[in-house]
């Protein structure tokens, strides 16, 4: 590709991007606008409401990423997604802003623990309230969340870092994400996320579009089960050894899938 090639690619990827993020933007204010009234109309049970609306997200996800890959904004691979198949507590590393985005789109019975802060951006105030996102505010609620998650047969997706990772720095996991794991007996399904070249991290703005075409790579990996963790120890004890053992088997991983 000649260098006018390339600058007219990087525009138009460019474009491409800011479209995403004004119809990501529009959708997150519209949804309660829109949709939570005809839900409501629909479903009196606030958990078949906040179900069908997990439902509506996940299939606007899988339209999203759809619609990112068609304007060339960036290409992905997804690999072993049977390995889905009745996941219970799916942790993945986080390179990314969209990683989450991914996951929802793969998942029909989605639900994720998001940041307290999250509920104070207009954008992405609506869609949590909706689904009922589990939202972390430090508070000890967020394992009986959980727990009645797994109850109703949802996936619940956790990235164990907190936040996302910086580029070329290995993942460094926080205990909560462990702690849901032991409390609640749940199966892990961990999944792989490469980002190449990066975009959207913590440093990132969503204006600085790499040179190249995004590409995202997602690996779902075996289940581990409940009963491979267990230990006749503390739960406190069993969060720490679980959080250094999990550090360290995506550690292993990535590397060997990058």
């Amino acid at each position: 590709m000649t260098v006018i090639g390339r600058s007219l690619n990087h525009i138009w990827r460019w474009i491409g991007t800011a479209f995403s993020f004004l119809v990501f933007g529009i959708g997150g204010v519209l949804l309660p606008v829109i949709v939570v009234p005809v839900l409501n109309l629909l479903y009196r049970d606030v958990n078949k409401r906040q179900s069908a609306a997990k439902r509506f997200i996940h299939h606007s996800f899988r339209f999203y990423i759809g619609m990112m890959r068609f304007l060339g904004v960036l290409t992905y691979q997804i690999d072993d997604v049977e390995k889905f198949r009745g996941a219970q507590l799916v942790l993945a590393n986080h390179p990314s802003l969209i990683d989450v985005i991914f996951l929802i789109a793969l998942l029909p019975n989605a639900n994720c623990v998001v940041k307290g802060r999250l509920v104070q951006n207009p954008f992405t105030r609506g869609p949590i309230r909706t689904a009922g996102y589990i939202i972390n505010d430090g508070s000890e609620d967020v394992l009986a969340m959980a727990k009645d998650a797994f109850v109703r047969g949802e996936a619940l997706i956790v990235f164990p870092e907190g936040t996302r990772t910086e580029p070329d720095q290995a993942p460094l996991f926080k205990r909560g994400a462990a702690q849901i794991a032991v409390r609640t007996e749940a199966d892990i399904s961990p999944v792989l996320i490469e980002c190449s070249p990066t975009t959207l991290t913590k440093s990132d703005r969503w204006y600085e579009v790499p040179d190249k075409k995004v590409h995202v790579r997602i690996q779902v990996q075996d289940m581990i089960l409940a009963e491979q963790y267990m230990a006749p120890v503390s739960p406190a004890k069993l969060a720490r050894v679980l959080t250094r053992d999990l550090n360290e088997y995506f550690n292993k991983e990535l590397k060997v899938y990058e």
